[in-house]
């Protein structure tokens, strides 16, 4: 069985990190966002009231600087490993919505945080990067001859 690299790049590690914090960013700004927008709203009020959020202008330049982050992450690493740490993100946004938002925190939310955060664990223990045919860093292999 082949193993890929197992020491994490710092360019991948640092667009890991990115990728949660522009997550936690989005979602928290996509509930402010809206927060005004009362239930019974019709789908044209919702929309006037959420373009005229700052918020949601801030959350579309977060997207693009996610897209344009989360490329480069997957240049450098599978995505079978980069995806789940994404998954950090439940915790920061479950610990900021408390804090910020004043969200309650139930024993089941956090006890489904701390299931995702194992998984995260068991999968940072695995190469970042698997190894093609015959060992070759799909990565890093030549562009195939005509």
């Amino acid at each position: 069985m082949q193993r890929g690299p197992t020491k994490l790049p710092g360019a991948v590690a640092g667009g890991l990190i990115l990728a949660v914090v522009l997550d936690t960013f989005i979602q928290l700004a996509w509930k402010q966002a809206v927060a005004p927008v009362p239930d019974t709203a019709s789908v044209a009020a919702t929309a006037r009231t959420v373009l005229s959020s700052p918020l949601f202008y801030a959350a579309m330049l977060a997207f693009a600087a996610q897209l344009w982050n989360w490329m480069r992450v997957l240049a450098r690493a599978d995505l079978s490993f980069a995806q789940p740490f994404t998954a950090l993100s439940y915790l920061s946004v479950l610990i900021l919505s408390s804090l910020l938002l004043h969200e309650r925190l139930s024993i089941g939310r956090l006890a489904g945080v701390a299931f995702i955060l194992s998984g995260v664990f068991c999968i940072s223990r695995t190469p970042f990067r698997t190894a093609g045919p015959a060992g070759v860093d799909p990565g890093n292999s030549p562009p195939p001859r005509p």
